[in-house]
């Protein structure tokens, strides 16, 4: 048996949006009353996130992107879903501390607060063998993200647990973090390296953030957005694009469930937009008895 044999699971696999992870239907509401702060929002998976949570009754939306126009087409958009919804953007590149702290506070000045945060920023460039591989575009794609990741994760913690406090005594939880991992992470494909260990590192931050401060409320998944041909993933080898052929709406969908509570028992993981979550809750006692769905070493079993 192969190393991916054994971490791939059988859930039932879906390619787009699905009524369980509906923000209009069974999500209905579930953001009501919350702020979310997003980063990345300018296209793709991060604008298909920000629509969601304000068509879920967002409060307030916080975007963040490296282009202005393109965060005011996803801020247009965002008011389209759902007029009721607040919604601000700054420019920011992730790599950059000071920006990130100042999007940040910005967001806590204009709404009150963070309930939710979403690290959407990542970088996916061109694949290429390590010895040939350009030395700055390697590091470029861990500083993205990890580094950028890490930034958003240092800096809205605070928030996310005064939230999960906030939250504590109502009928709805606070206090959600998600980190957009990759189902990249769980291979090693040739000419991938940069992408897929930032990746790996991203889903074991992930486990870290719930050793730290899962008893502070914080909830903090690691998400394989599905296979969605973004400008980023254009990136990949033309031999792959057979494999994109999931819609922004899946990942957006699920998120805003993962952030409606009814997967807290699975902070901590790594779990992927695919997989139903219908059939995935089924297997909760499982899971968190056997401390499946993270990273671990396999050995022999002499």
């Amino acid at each position: 048996m192969s190393s991916i044999e054994s971490q791939l699971t059988n859930f039932r696999l879906h390619h787009d949006r699905y009524d369980t992870i509906d923000p209009k239907g069974a999500l209905k509401n579930s953001a009501a009353g919350k702020t979310i702060f997003i980063s990345g929002a300018s296209q793709g998976i991060g604008q298909a996130t920000a629509i969601a949570f304000a068509e879920a009754g967002a409060q307030a939306i916080y975007i963040t992107a490296r282009s202005q126009d393109a965060l005011e087409e996803t801020k247009f958009k965002v008011e389209q879903a759902n007029p009721e919804t607040r919604c601000a953007c700054m420019v920011c590149d992730v790599t950059d501390e000071t920006q990130v702290k100042a999007a940040l506070d910005d967001c806590v000045k204009k709404f009150g607060g963070i309930d939710a945060a979403d690290a959407n920023a990542g970088c996916l460039n061109k694949w290429s063998k390590i010895g040939e591989s350009d030395t700055w575009s390697w590091w470029r794609t861990w500083e993205v993200n990890l580094k950028g990741t890490y930034y958003v994760v240092r800096y809205v913690i605070p928030h996310l647990i005064e939230s999960a406090r906030r939250h504590a005594s109502k009928a709805v939880t606070g206090g959600h973090l998600v980190l957009i991992s990759s189902i990249g992470a769980q291979f090693v494909r040739p000419g991938a390296s940069d992408y897929q260990t930032s990746k790996h590192a991203i889903n074991r931050l992930c486990e870290f953030i719930n050793v730290d401060h899962g008893d502070d409320g914080i909830k903090c998944f690691a998400v394989h957005p599905g296979g969605v041909l973004t400008a980023l993933a254009a990136n990949m080898p033309e031999s792959l694009h057979s494999l994109l052929v999931d819609t922004p709406k899946l990942s957006s969908g699920f998120v805003v469930w993962l952030c409606s509570g009814h997967a807290d028992w699975a902070r901590g993981r790594y779990l992927s937009s695919n997989w139903d979550v219908d059939e995935l809750i089924q297997f909760k006692d499982k899971i968190v008895a056997d401390d499946l769905l993270v990273n671990r070493l396999r050995t022999l079993d002499l």
